[in-house]
């Protein structure tokens, strides 16, 4: 029940920060905004490492294979492409597209197994609840 409610909360927090990205790029710029961010994230993920965590930053050597180290960067082109969505289709509408975009994303690296993550099985259930959420963007965006 707390993974759900992390969820929740990640959720939250996400469109959240996108809609406060989004008004930081209109007086910046886009990239000017996007250094903010990942920098500002860049501090505070210090400020708690040193007051909690402490552990060391050579076990990032050992990590393997050597692209999952990728997260970061990808992190860029994230808040780079909510920043522009939520910018040109406003921020509910936005969010739906990245969630269902998620959501199908994270079933095929579950069904195809990719990046070690551990086989699951092709549900049809699963490939109707990706369809009913489809459904509600195009109801949604025509309302």
């Amino acid at each position: 029940m707390l993974g759900f409610w992390i969820a929740v909360l990640s959720g939250a927090l996400m469109s959240v920060q996108g809609v406060f990205n989004t008004q930081v790029t209109k007086q910046s710029g886009i990239w000017v905004a996007n250094a903010f961010v990942q920098l500002t994230a860049l501090l505070v993920c210090l400020a708690v490492w040193l007051a909690a965590d402490r552990s060391s930053f050579t076990s990032l050597l050992q990590v393997e294979p050597k692209y999952m180290l990728l997260g970061g960067a990808i992190g860029t082109f994230i808040t780079y492409t909510v920043i522009k969505s939520m910018e040109m289709m406003g921020p509910a509408r936005s969010a739906m597209c990245i969630v269902v975009s998620q959501l199908i994303v994270a079933y095929l690296i579950e069904v195809l197994g990719m990046f070690g993550v551990e086989k699951q099985p092709l549900e049809m259930k699963k490939l109707l609840g990706m369809g009913a959420m489809i459904a509600g963007i195009i109801i949604f965006k025509w309302t």
